[in-house]
């Protein structure tokens, strides 16, 4: 925790935050109508961002091992059973959305 940031956000207990995030993870292993190439279109980020954000803040595993804890399951599995071919139009959108995360 950071005590001396003017971001509410560095204030929240790591507790707390963990038991958010934990929660956001289960909701999306859940969700697998929520498509990665949609979450990247609306939010710009999505389950592979997360594992490469848990790799960035010292998470031991590969990028392969870091995507199965979010993902619950091997990459490849998961997209053999769960994800569908990318649209036109959801590529335009991820890529438009990746110009935004430049941005920021």
């Amino acid at each position: 925790m950071d005590t001396n940031s003017a971001d509410p956000l560095d204030q929240l207990d790591d507790a707390v935050a963990a038991a958010a995030f934990r929660r956001l993870v289960r909701h999306l292993r859940k969700r697998h109508d929520a498509q990665n190439i949609d979450l990247m279109g609306l939010s710009g980020f999505c389950r592979n961002c997360l594992a490469d954000w848990i790799r960035d803040a010292g998470y031991a595993g590969d990028k392969g091992e870091a995507r199965a804890v979010i993902h619950g399951m091997p990459m490849e599995e998961w997209k053999a059973k769960f994800q569908s071919p990318a649209t036109e139009e959801q590529l335009a959108r991820m890529e438009a959305s990746l110009k935004l995360n430049a941005d920021g």
